[in-house]
């Protein structure tokens, strides 16, 4: 073929057999070359002359009115083949969602595989994350809801909580399921699970545990720890991060959340639900500072009625010792305040995971946070090293490190050249109600130059809040002004992690807010409420009948 190359591009907004054709002549007219695009699929298929630009190409379809995704050059690199003289073919450093998911991908495709972990298999998420956290979530909704339904003629009493048989059973569980999503892989898959400290001894060589073991390639995989910010008086006097919090076996009276993000405010919850007076300290003007401003002030209103106190645009400026606990003193708009409690839970981020590897001598960067910097592809600074999910920078849910592991594999290995793409990325706050949001806010949008229309719709719009007694949420929607399409979505709502798949789809897929407002949606549950949103674009929704169209 000379000087061109088989490409594949992503295309949003296609709905019919004319969009295709559409995209196909703005291609043609830009000179790629043999284009075939498949609407349904949402991608063309082209030859890719050298002299054409990318710029050149998204422009034209952009112009055609559509959008863009990853561009993916077919067999542009040269697969690795199995087998090399190295120890490995591939060597992991961690054993968590990344690193199996190399591990299987790379296995199936006949590659020798070895994982190195200090620590459990698994990582974070089945260990110490998003497993043994929400079983405790779930255990204080329980808690919470034998005194609090919104019901009229039911009442019951909460005689205790022991809360040691709590994480008892969530510790049966996160055994359970370390067991059998990972540990019995290895053997499944037939790769290596080394257990030791890995350091890199060179470009293309690492020892674990003072044995030196080479591989083709090599992935950095080793996640993200807690980060305690320098507070004078914390570590002196005591503190729990995400990881200890999980492992508490008595409620604690009055605890400190310091950082109400995603994190601090699930965990702050569960504890407000189990009876602790909980008060939350955030630096931000507002709790969840990255969601939307309604979704917050909506959060924050459900926090406070449960009991919670909140203070924002707050900094901690020492922790000591007194009067039977913990003095945490803190300053908000110029006045300082005092807080007695007996735990101060630190929930202020996370830090990747790269001290003590050796990065220096593999010529792998690493940026001010200490994330290993890789570009688009996954690449570090050395071409024999990848890098994939917490410890890259990278969106911290473990379907983002899955789904970077795989990339990797085919990138490092398989000859891909393929491009992360977080285009409705789906994100969710499980707190209760439940936050869940993809693509972008508002504020993102504006940002991006995009001239946007918006809709939020209160849940008492909507028939299975009324039905549940429970009117505490919101919709919001943020679509393109003219074509309609569906930019980002927000949800505060019972389900919402469920229903904002829906909106997910509509975000990747360029379907506009008129479609969503036209599409069959069943009466009486949430995801309805993605419909009465869309809705909100052209009518007053307070004012249809049920079910109305």
């Amino acid at each position: 073929m000379g000087d061109q190359r088989e490409a594949v591009i992503k295309v949003t907004g296609m709905t019919c057999d004319d969009c295709a054709h559409h995209v196909t002549a703005a291609l043609r007219t830009a000179g790629a070359k043999e284009v075939s695009v498949h609407w349904s699929d949402g991608e063309a298929k082209f030859n890719w002359p050298e002299a054409v630009s990318e710029n050149t190409l998204r422009s034209a379809v952009c112009e055609a009115g559509y959008g863009t995704g990853q561009l993916q050059v077919q067999g542009q690199r040269t697969p690795v083949s199995p087998g090399s003289e190295n120890d490995y073919d591939l060597l992991v450093i961690g054993a968590g969602s990344a690193a199996f998911a190399v591990a299987i991908r790379a296995s199936e495709a006949g590659y020798k595989v070895g994982l190195v972990e200090s620590c459990e298999i698994g990582g974070t998420c089945v260990n110490v994350g998003c497993v043994p956290s929400k079983a405790l979530l779930r255990a204080g909704e329980a808690a919470w809801s034998v005194e609090h339904n919104p019901f009229g003629g039911i009442s019951a009493s909460l005689d205790s909580v022991d809360l040691s048989k709590v994480v008892t059973q969530k510790q049966e569980l996160v055994r359970s399921l370390r067991q059998t999503k990972y540990a019995d892989l290895a053997g499944e898959y037939g790769f290596s699970v080394l257990h030791g400290h890995a350091r890199f001894i060179g470009k293309d060589a690492i020892e674990v545990d003072g044995k030196p073991l080479t591989a083709s390639r090599i992935l950095i995989a080793t996640g993200a720890s807690p980060s305690v910010p320098p507070i004078p008086g914390l570590k002196e006097n005591g503190f729990l991060t995400s990881t200890t919090t999980l492992e508490l076996t008595e409620i604690p009276s009055r605890l400190v959340v310091i950082g109400a993000n995603a994190i601090g405010v699930e965990l702050g919850q569960y504890f407000l639900h189990l009876g602790s007076e909980v008060t939350f300290i955030d630096v931000a003007d507002r709790i969840v500072p990255f969601e939307e401003p309604e979704i917050s002030s909506a959060l924050a209103e459900v926090l406070s009625s449960q009991g919670a106190a909140i203070y924002t645009g707050a900094t901690v400026s020492e922790v000591s010792a007194g009067n039977g606990g913990r003095i945490v003193r803190l300053k908000q708009n110029g006045a300082a305040k005092e807080i007695l409690v007996d735990q101060i839970l630190v929930a202020t981020g996370r830090r990747p995971n790269t001290s003590d590897l050796g990065l220096e001598l593999a010529g792998v960067e690493t940026d001010a946070r200490g994330a290993v910097i890789v570009d688009d592809r996954l690449r570090t600074a050395n071409e024999k090293v990848y890098a994939a999910g917490d410890v890259a920078g990278a969106p911290q849910f473990v379907y983002v490190s899955a789904y970077q592991g795989a990339l990797a594999v085919d990138n490092a290995l398989l000859g891909a050249d393929r491009i992360v793409d977080f285009t409705a990325l789906p994100r969710v706050i499980f707190s209760s109600p439940q936050v869940a949001s993809a693509g972008i806010t508002q504020a993102q949008a504006v940002a991006a130059g995009y001239d946007i229309v918006t809709s939020v719709l209160p849940l008492d719009a909507i028939p299975r809040a009324l039905v549940n007694h429970d009117t505490n949420g919101l919709f919001k929607l943020v679509a393109e002004s003219g074509s309609g399409k569906l930019l980002g979505a927000s949800i505060m709502a019972e389900s919402a992690g469920e229903v904002i798949q829906s909106a997910v789809l509509a975000i990747k897929y360029g379907i506009p807010v008129s479609e969503l407002a036209s599409t069959f949606h069943p009466y009486l549950t949430m995801a309805e409420g993605l419909k009465l949103a869309a809705q909100t674009f052209t009518r007053d929704v307070h004012k249809l009948s049920c079910c109305a169209v």
